[in-house]
C-alpha cells in the first residue's frame, strides 16, 4: 500500500491543497511499521516543496 500512496503523492505534489489531503488520506493506509520509512521519503521527496504540511503530519525529529 505504501508504495500506491507514494505515487500518488507524486502526482499530486504540484497542488498543495491536493498533496495534504492525499497525505492524510495515505497516513490513514500505510501500517504503523511503515510510517517511519514513509516519513523519510516524505521528507526526501517532498521536503522543500512541502516542509510546513510534512510537518504538520510528522513531528519533526529534534
Amino acid at each position: 500500500m505504501i508504495e500506491y500512496v507514494k505515487t500518488i503523492l507524486q502526482k499530486v505534489s504540484f497542488s498543495t491543497y491536493l498533496f495534504e489531503r492525499e497525505l492524510r488520506k495515505g497516513l490513514r493506509l500505510i501500517s504503523p511499521t511503515e510510517v517511519q520509512e514513509f516519513r523519510e521519503w516524505c521528507y526526501l521527496m517532498f521536503g522543500k516543496m512541502h516542509h510546513l504540511i510534512l510537518n504538520r503530519y510528522f513531528e519533526p525529529t529534534i
